[in-house]
């Protein structure tokens, strides 16, 4: 029997204390859409055929574990579908969330292991695309880079 190595192409690990991949969220409708971006170009990702599972949006007035249980969901798509960690996210709604709603779910979303770049409303987002798109495009854009 051989046995052979793989290694990664610059042949070293990856930094654990690099930024990961930065998604866009879209919870302006009744199921949360996730959005990726490089170089501008966006998709939408799904889970694997044969294991679709909806993502519900909570009320605006929900409590805070149910906004976490939103945000480990869409980041646990993500990363399933990206192969790579996900740590980053803009988060559109149908209209931004006030101080209060905008704390809430910062931590939970924190607690769901994603630092949010920004609140976004529907209207503020480029036209001619979906939330979640145009938020995956600005998401890629605020995402901070290693150095």
């Amino acid at each position: 029997m051989k046995l052979f190595q793989i290694e990664e192409p610059d042949g070293g690990p990856v930094d654990p204390s690099a930024p990961g991949a930065a998604i866009g969220l879209d919870v302006s409708g009744a199921q949360c859409e996730v959005g990726f971006s490089v170089g501008g170009n966006a998709l939408i990702l799904g889970d694997r055929e044969g294991f679709e599972q909806g993502v519900p949006v909570p009320g605006a007035t929900a409590e805070q574990a149910e906004w976490q249980e939103l945000f480990e969901a869409a980041r646990t798509r993500a990363e399933r579908a990206l192969s790579c960690p996900v740590t980053h996210a803009v988060i559109v709604f149908t209209e931004a969330p006030d101080a209060d709603t905008a704390g809430r779910l910062h931590k939970a979303a924190a607690l769901a292991g994603l630092q949010v770049l920004r609140f976004a409303a529907t209207a503020e987002l480029l036209g001619g695309s979906t939330p979640a798109l145009a938020a995956a495009i600005l998401a890629e854009d605020l995402v901070p880079r290693p150095d």
